[in-house]
């Protein structure tokens, strides 16, 4: 069996982030294909990259990981050095060291990817953003499929990134807007691309109840937050919106929110921070919430506005972020807003109409199930990756399962 290698910055239970979440689950569901091993880094906190995970390999839900030590991050100096670059530009140097602080930096890694290349039919490669790939691709671009979970932020255009984007022999786009904007930006249209057809498929566990989060937690009217609170997510302004909604509009709605605390969850009444939680408790909190809000500007696909879709429940997201108001536009599964005053009417509308909000969920559950079922997504994966280990160049009439 042909062995592939699955390469991204943080990688295990513990770890469920986007881009990490999205690697486990398609290493876990491309062991029928390959023999696949991940390459990651030692650390689980994404901020100090701190060498948590003591063995060098072990085996997660039937995939080998091999984790090599990675320096631990100087927070205050790449701060310093983040405000100074991404706001006042810099050179080639000051932008290929920004990326070294950036992390998770891992000579270790890097010269196992040198060295044992040859073993590997294909490598794969997670996210832009973080050094693991930045560093690690180019060693063996020929073989390299790029999964680049692009959006229009401040890193992305730096200048260090107008020459990376050309190196990957493939791109697997999440979706056709990040396929936009990523060929619109490098210029690489030319490069063997996925069509957008990507992102991950869902799976909603089969015992999902409402009326168990309601009775755990004794909330029954509430929006549903989940992911990093962050002020980089929009949480900071979804906070200020929130409080500003109840001001005007007096009643029993509560803001609940799941997911790792980066950013002071306000003391007041009706906001509620559960942290971290099991995932058959967070597919209950979303059978149980009145709507998800996701108030982030920066997404490339947005995992959790599908797992809401399709266990019908509506959404409400951010318009600037072009991904997700796709998914809205596409689906009829929900709303968007740009200001307060739009915010406060969505919610006045959607909160106010229990039809419109049942037949936004039935939509948004029938577009997940016709866009992001995971035979589908799997098989577009396994297939690239077919294309670009062979040397040849040939795209594959079948994937062998």
């Amino acid at each position: 069996m042909k062995k592939v290698a699955f390469v991204v910055q943080r990688y295990g239970l513990e770890v469920n982030g986007g881009a990490e979440l999205q690697c486990r689950q398609f290493a876990e569901r491309l062991t029928k294909y390959y023999e696949v091993e991940v390459l990651t880094s030692k650390a689980i906190d994404y901020v100090t990259w701190e060498n948590e995970y003591e063995q060098d390999e072990e085996v997660i839900h039937g995939v080998k990981v091999r984790r090599f030590a990675a320096q631990r991050r100087d927070i205050e100096e790449f701060d310093r050095l983040s405000n100074v670059i991404l706001q006042f530009g810099s050179t080639e140097k000051e932008e290929t060291e920004w990326m070294r602080r950036q992390g998770p930096y891992s000579e270790e890694l890097f010269r196992y990817i040198a060295s044992h290349q040859k073993e590997y039919f294909a490598f794969v490669f997670f996210t832009y953003l973080y050094a693991t790939t930045y560093f690690g691709l180019p060693l063996v671009k020929k073989k390299a499929v790029l999964v680049p979970e692009a959006h229009d932020e401040l890193p992305i255009h730096l200048g260090i990134f107008r020459k990376f984007f050309l190196k990957p022999r493939a791109f697997f786009y999440n979706t056709p807007t990040e396929q936009a904007f990523v060929e619109q930006t490098f210029h690489c249209e030319r490069i063997l691309n996925n069509h957008g057809a990507g992102g991950v498929g869902v799976d909603v566990p089969a015992d999902v109840s409402a009326d168990r989060f309601r009775k755990k937690h004794g909330t029954d009217d509430f929006l549903l937050y989940i992911g990093r609170i962050e002020e980089h997510k929009g949480c900071k302004e979804l906070f200020a919106y929130f409080k500003e909604y109840k001001k005007r509009n007096p009643g029993p709605l509560k803001l609940v929110l799941i997911g790792k605390e980066r950013f002071p969850v306000p003391e007041e009444e009706g906001i509620i921070s559960l942290g971290f939680v099991e995932e058959q408790e967070k597919y209950d909190a979303l059978a149980a919430c009145s709507l998800l809000v996701l108030p982030s500007r920066f997404e490339s696909l947005s995992m959790v506005v599908l797992e809401a879709m399709a266990v019908k429940r509506p959404v409400l997201v951010h318009a600037d972020c072009e991904v997700v108001r796709q998914h809205c536009v596409k689906s009829n599964g929900g709303l968007y807003y740009g200001n307060y005053f739009e915010f406060e009417g969505c919610l006045d509308r959607m909160l106010g109409n229990p039809e419109l909000c049942s037949g936004m969920g039935e939509n948004g559950a029938a577009y997940v199930k016709e866009n992001y079922s995971w035979d589908v997504i799997e098989k577009g994966l396994a297939g690239m990756i077919e294309q670009v280990g062979d040397k040849r160049g040939r795209r594959p009439k079948e994937v062998s399962v």
